[in-house]
């Protein structure tokens, strides 16, 4: 993983139950609101085998390591399309904002890639298009990913000329990738 090595002291392991307040307390300083339920209810996912969470984690001391940013698996994604073809979904992968930029993200998704080739060709991603979802659409393009072609997703059906929709995180856009 040569993301990972570019990155002093980074590390990038599974889900444990110390996590769900750990992860919550860290995205509500930054002002996020992201509940501990959430990720309680990822760590019963990833116990019981429905989706992997990967954390990574950034050595401060000698005995102390920061939380740096996540990403989920989901082996049988809710997205139809992706559904139907087996492709596992990267889904709600977060990287806070102080420690963007430093290849962590890059290193979650090495990993993740690492993970689905060992099932699936074709890794799928959804992505929101808010501007807020920016350096998300930079990252996966030049990582290979490209739209599905379907057009966009809302509400559990893709859009129609004309229909119309609340812009928030549930209107995205799907890609794919070839894995090697």
């Amino acid at each position: 993983m040569k993301n990972k090595e570019m990155v002093k002291g980074l590390s990038i392991r599974e889900i444990n139950s110390f996590d769900p307040p750990i992860i919550a307390t860290t995205f509500s300083n930054q002002g996020w609101n992201k509940p501990e339920s959430q990720y309680k209810q990822y760590l019963y996912d990833h116990q019981s085998g429905k989706r992997n969470v990967l954390i990574a984690e950034l050595k401060q001391t000698h005995n102390l390591s920061s939380f740096a940013g996540y990403l989920t698996i989901v082996w049988e994604s809710e997205y139809p399309s992706f559904r139907v073809q087996n492709i596992p979904e990267i889904v709600d992968f977060n990287v806070l904002i102080k420690y963007r930029r430093m290849g962590i993200g890059n290193a979650l998704i090495d990993e993740a890639e690492r993970r689905i080739a060992e099932r699936s060709q074709i890794a799928g991603i959804g992505v929101g298009l808010t501007p807020d979802y920016g350096p998300a659409h930079i990252l996966y393009i030049k990582r290979g990913y490209i739209p599905d072609g379907r057009g966009l997703f809302y509400k559990g059906h893709h859009l129609k000329w004309g229909e119309q929709c609340v812009v928030k995180d549930d209107l995205k856009l799907n890609f794919t990738k070839i894995l090697r």
